[in-house]
């Protein structure tokens, strides 16, 4: 699990593509201290897992599916990367609950200054919509950002200049594609409601209606 809260910048040293996973070499500092193989980092919001590393370098796959769903597949060696690692038990969750399992992408419509924000209108598909809210949090390449509106098929959110200086976000232009990961509180509250009567029934302890039952809980 992460917070949202990138911790450094790294920069793609080699991108490795065989059929259709892809093997990525990283550069980076902060990310790699107490590293161990098998360690999960967030690359640009996808939950990664570390298979080499050394002092100032990491490498992580991705398989198929998460090429086809997210950014990766873009990169090349050269750009830029937001990375994290997991949260510890006893460290802050400054940002919001984020598993690094990516919905999908969205696409940069419009960049807005307002005195020192720079508000960004991300539009993006129906299924990802619909666990976006107003005020809301929502992980853009791994940034958790607050939603400020959002209409049948775009949202916004406003950054502030450090958010922008610390993370690839303040490198983004109209047109650019980012991964996006929405809240997973309301995708555990939308299973819960809309799954059917017979299986949250056949789910529940059955209880057993008996003389000693009834006497246990006071009905007799």
């Amino acid at each position: 699990m992460f917070t949202g809260l990138v911790e450094e910048l790294g920069r793609i040293e080699k991108v490795a593509r065989n059929n259709k996973a892809l093997r990525l070499t990283i550069n980076a500092k902060r990310v790699v201290e107490g590293i161990s193989l098998g360690d999960s980092i967030a690359v640009n919001g996808t939950c990664l897992t570390v298979v080499e590393f050394g002092n100032t370098w990491f490498t992580a796959e991705a398989m198929p599916e998460t090429v086809e769903r997210t950014m990766l597949g873009r990169l090349k060696a050269g750009d830029l990367v937001n990375l994290e690692r997991t949260l510890r038990i006893g460290d802050r969750l400054g940002g919001h609950i984020v598993t690094g399992h990516i919905d999908g992408t969205g696409r940069i419509e419009a960049l807005a200054r307002e005195d020192n924000a720079v508000v960004v209108k991300v539009s993006a598909a129906p299924e990802i919509l619909r666990y976006v809210v107003k005020k809301g949090s929502i992980a853009i390449d791994g940034i958790s950002l607050t939603v400020v509106d959002l209409g049948d098929d775009w949202f916004t959110v406003s950054t502030i200049p450090h958010t922008r200086g610390v993370t690839t976000l303040g490198l983004k232009r109209e047109g650019d594609l980012v991964n996006l990961e929405t809240d997973i509180i309301g995708k555990y509250v939308e299973r819960l409601l809309t799954a059917p009567l017979t299986a949250r029934a056949e789910a529940a302890p059955k209880i057993a209606i008996t003389e000693a039952f009834l006497r246990e809980h006071g009905f007799m």
